[in-house]
């Protein structure tokens, strides 16, 4: 299952120093090495090791078989065990070191394995003109790309069961917050079903009706965040947090279970019609990929964008999205890591989409037959999609968990804002960045 994973942004508090969370430029890898790599070059003798989450072990295994065929290298993949966004800092910090790695390819996460220390810049890579233009503007630090995009960021939007959209007489899909709210009171009106499932079983996905109502900020409100000029409390995020509890949790619009209900339970419940909707992210598509055919989906499901005024997607990186290489040293074995890349994203690369069922990064390289029509729609909708906090701010503060305490009565909207805030500027403070 691919899982949007937030950033659990306390990975510096946990177990690491201020100095060891500061982007520090002792032991730089320098200019990004030359492009130019034969991707089936023989690396027999050649053995890399490669860090993995626990939902992510099988994903690289198509790339892997592959490249170890052709070129004789060997690929071993090391699980890390969750949360893994604070398990790695932590295994780093102690000395261990990969040859490469899965990991979220946002401004707000790649800081935290200190990528001017620890990995090789990627900036000349072949394959980097071959991506996408969202998929381009990931993976990157301080002017320098850091890592290879390989599948393409979660979709953020809502999964609607076509039955109960029939039933409810809803033919528009809405375009605006304020419109999937309108067409939520209708549903529940003319069908009395659930109109949205929500996860506060295991909190992540609480996040994403707050994330809808935040694209209207301009950069210059992220720029000013940045720069501890600007605040997590503002009006426009507590009213954004106040409306989701008011209109959709305490104004009955959720399912009755929505503070213990799961991710699995979302899936099954948009597939079966007992909930209308679901704000979620690619992740859930796969849940439902492991169970239903794509004949059932295409059956069952649509999706479509939405954003705070427009119909618009938001896009948010996961771990599978992208893969770092560590500067280890070993001139061969960092050579291997690079060409790796090159083989992935090159001459492996529709194999690999096909064998994993995946839409493809590169324009060039056509989708797989097969995918289930909301996964297709999720692909055309990135061309135009905003960022989620977590690509836009310098790192992202846990919201969810927050969120989680509010629907128990442990916390009020502005009481979640704030919380935010303060794990935001803990975090910066301890790496050190400037106006924190």
């Amino acid at each position: 299952m691919r899982r949007a994973v937030t950033v659990l942004a306390t990975a510096c508090v946990l177990g690491l120093t201020a100095t060891a969370c500061s982007d520090s430029t002792a032991g730089t890898t320098g200019a990004a090495p030359s492009g130019s790599v034969d991707p089936t070059a023989s690396l027999k003798g050649v053995s890399l090791t490669m860090w993995v989450a626990q939902n992510s072990v099988a994903e690289p295994k198509q790339a892997i078989d592959a490249f170890e065929k052709a070129t004789g290298a060997r690929i071993t993949t090391q699980v890390v065990p969750d949360p893994y966004e604070s398990n790695v800092p932590t295994k780093l910090a102690s000395g261990d070191k990969p040859d490469l790695m899965f990991w979220q390819p946002t401004g707000s996460t790649l800081p935290f394995v200190q990528p001017a220390r620890n990995l090789i810049p990627l900036d000349n890579e072949d394959w980097v003109s071959k991506l996408g233009k969202t998929e381009q503007s990931l993976g990157q630090v301080d002017g320098h790309r850091y890592a290879a995009i390989v599948t393409s960021p979660a979709s953020l939007g809502v999964y609607y069961n076509k039955d109960v959209f029939r039933k409810a007489g809803i033919t528009r899909m809405p375009a605006s917050y304020d419109e999937l709210l309108a067409t939520a009171a209708t549903i529940r009106s003319k069908t009395g079903v659930a109109p949205f499932f929500e996860v506060g079983g295991d909190k992540w996905p609480l996040q994403w009706q707050v994330q809808l109502q935040m694209t209207d900020l301009p950069q210059s409100f992220w720029d000013k965040l940045n720069k501890n000029q600007a605040k997590w409390t503002d009006p426009v995020i507590v009213n954004a947090i106040a409306k989701y509890k008011s209109k959709v949790l305490d104004g009955g619009l959720a399912q009755k279970n929505y503070k213990t209900a799961t991710f699995v339970d979302q899936g099954k419940a948009i597939m079966d019609g007992s909930a209308a909707m679901a704000v979620n992210v690619t992740s859930l598509q796969s849940e439902i990929q492991a169970t239903s055919s794509t004949a059932e989906m295409d059956r069952k499901l649509g999706w479509f964008p939405v954003s705070n005024s427009s119909a618009k997607a938001l896009y948010s990186p996961d771990q599978t999205n992208g893969v770092v290489a560590f500067n280890t040293g070993d001139t061969k074995r960092q050579n291997a890591a690079r060409q790796f890349l090159s083989f992935w994203l090159g001459k492996d690369y529709p194999a690999y989409i096909k064998a994993n069922k995946l839409v493809s990064v590169e324009p060039s390289v056509p989708n797989p037959d097969g995918l289930p029509q909301t996964a297709t729609a999720q692909a055309d909708s990135l061309a135009t999609a905003d960022g989620v906090f977590q690509v836009k701010a310098l790192t992202a503060p846990d919201m969810h968990l927050a969120l989680a305490d509010m629907i128990y009565g442990k916390k009020t909207p502005k009481q979640v804002a704030q919380a935010a805030e303060d794990q935001f500027t803990q975090v910066l403070k301890a790496r050190g960045v400037s106006g924190f």
